[in-house]
């Protein structure tokens, strides 16, 4: 049986290898036979194409200014004082800042605020006005009531200005004024003196009162002669013009040799006293200027005075309208209008002496136009151009309060738009020029800084503001002006 079963297996798997040969197995194809390669002798290789070196980025020409800056900040007299400097080239961009995006005390570069607002709002043109006013009309010769100066806030009203006014009446056949003269600087309310002007300032020329009536800029004269020995007495030899109803206190003393002005006045609103205190060198006259207390009434003595002399009699007294209280006197006779010199002189006088008394009449004048506060005015015109202030506090027109502050970059932004502004040009050649800087200073008890243009011999121009505060030697600040300015002059494109 077994044997059986085994020839059966056998005889199948001989008919499967029969129908199904198997197949060979697949011989692998020998790898391709590669080359050698032929490497050409060197004088045959190519030359692989040369790639430029990277760029180098050029020096930064500004880098000299950076280090003179922040090598002046390290020196004794500078150490600790906070400077600010902002540097703005052609095409308005700032190419240095140190600092300049902080609040300085300007001192009187804050005065190119007012100034560029003014010549930009009211025109290099724009004229004050004062009038003459009688409270009835001139008759056969005789005005038999009050005559009334009624100003208009006009800084530059002059002595030689009083004179011609007297002189033309007469031409005009006025004989008599059988009431009283009047000044009238109603114009302009409130205090005669920003809220925040200091003590020591205000009895002083550089402080004067602010009225809508200003003779003289509102100011006298006093000489002192020094003794010849120190801790002498200096008594008072002149002082014009005269100042009617105030009592003048002399507490002046000869200093030491070389010690020069040392005098402060101390006055104050329509006060009845004035002090001089302090020294004056020994051996000679000394020149002090001081400030009106009453600018009404000093305005309408001197036009009193003025009548005589040109033969006009006057039989009542110069009197203020703030002393008539709350009985002022009504006046609507025109006599004679007087017109200041157009606005880009005062400018110009204003950037050439930095007179506080100037800015201020033009402050204020410019907020009583638009019906605004000033300051108010001053921001909103400039933010209309791009420009908005920021640390910028304006308590006054002129940078005499130590309240007031700005930060560098607004001051040289002002600059940039100033120039490329309506009377840009007009303003430019207002300003103070040494070299190739035109520029505005400012100075008080340690506070220097200066603003404006500097052109470079290739003929660059830079608008630039530089602010020292609190410093303890004004000799280190002066040197670095110099040397910062020199280094700007220099500038190769």
């Amino acid at each position: 049986m077994k044997k059986n079963l085994l020839i059966a297996v056998l005889s199948l798997a001989l008919l499967g290898s029969l129908l199904f040969p198997r197949r060979p197995a697949a011989v692998p194809e020998p790898p391709p036979v590669r080359e050698a390669a032929v490497v050409p002798p060197p004088s045959e290789m190519p030359v692989p194409e040369q790639q430029p070196p990277p760029p180098v980025s050029p020096p930064d020409r500004f880098a000299p200014i950076v280090a003179a800056l922040h090598e002046a900040a390290q020196t004794p007299g500078l150490l600790g004082a906070p400077l600010g400097f902002c540097l703005i080239d052609g095409a308005g961009k700032v190419v240095v800042n140190l600092n300049a995006e902080t609040a300085f005390i300007p001192a009187s570069t804050l005065k190119v605020v007012t100034t560029t607002t003014a010549l930009q709002r009211l025109g290099p043109d724009f004229q004050f006005s004062t009038r003459l006013l009688g409270t009835v009309p001139v008759s056969a010769g005789v005005l038999a009531g009050d005559l009334v100066i009624a100003g208009e806030a006009d800084p530059l009203l002059s002595l030689e200005d009083v004179a011609g006014w007297a002189a033309s009446l007469k031409k005009l056949g006025l004989n008599e004024v059988r009431g009283r003269i009047i000044g009238d600087g109603r114009f302009l309310q409130g205090s005669l003196y920003a809220d925040f002007w200091n003590w020591g300032d205000i009895g002083n020329g550089y402080g004067s009162a602010v009225c809508g009536l200003n003779l003289e800029h509102n100011r006298f004269t006093v000489t002192f002669r020094g003794a010849d020995v120190e801790g002498g007495p200096a008594p008072v030899s002149s002082l014009l013009p005269e100042v009617p109803a105030v009592k003048m206190v002399n507490e002046v003393t000869t200093g030491a040799p070389g010690s020069g002005d040392n005098v402060v006045i101390h006055g104050g609103e329509r006060t009845g006293l004035v002090t001089f205190r302090g020294t004056v060198p020994p051996g000679r006259e000394t020149a002090i200027i001081g400030a009106v207390p009453d600018p009404e009434l000093f305005a309408a003595h001197h036009f009193r005075q003025a009548l005589i002399a040109a033969g006009i009699a006057v039989k009542g007294a110069a009197v203020s309208m703030h002393s008539l209280g709350g009985n002022p006197v009504k006046a609507e006779v025109e006599l004679l209008r007087h017109s200041s010199p157009p606005l880009l002189k005062l400018i110009t006088s204003i950037h050439a002496t930095s007179d506080n008394h100037e800015t201020e009449c033009l402050f204020r004048r410019m907020g009583l136009l638009a019906n605004q506060p000033p300051d108010v005015v001053i921001r909103e015109h400039w933010k209309a151009q791009g420009l908005e202030f920021s640390g910028l506090r304006m308590v006054d027109g002129c940078g005499l309060a130590r309240a007031d502050h700005i930060r560098p970059l607004d001051l040289a932004r002002l600059q940039y738009l100033a120039a490329r502004g309506p009377h840009g040009a007009a303003y430019l050649a207002s300003l103070l020029s040494d070299g190739p800087v035109r520029w505005k200073g400012g100075a008080m008890s340690s506070i220097r800084s200066s603003t404006g243009y500097i052109t470079t011999g290739p003929g660059e121009v830079f608008c630039f503001t530089l602010m020292v505060n609190h410093y303890s030697d004004s000799k280190s600040v002066s040197e670095l002006r110099r040397i910062v300015f020199d280094l700007i002059s220099r500038l190769q494109p």
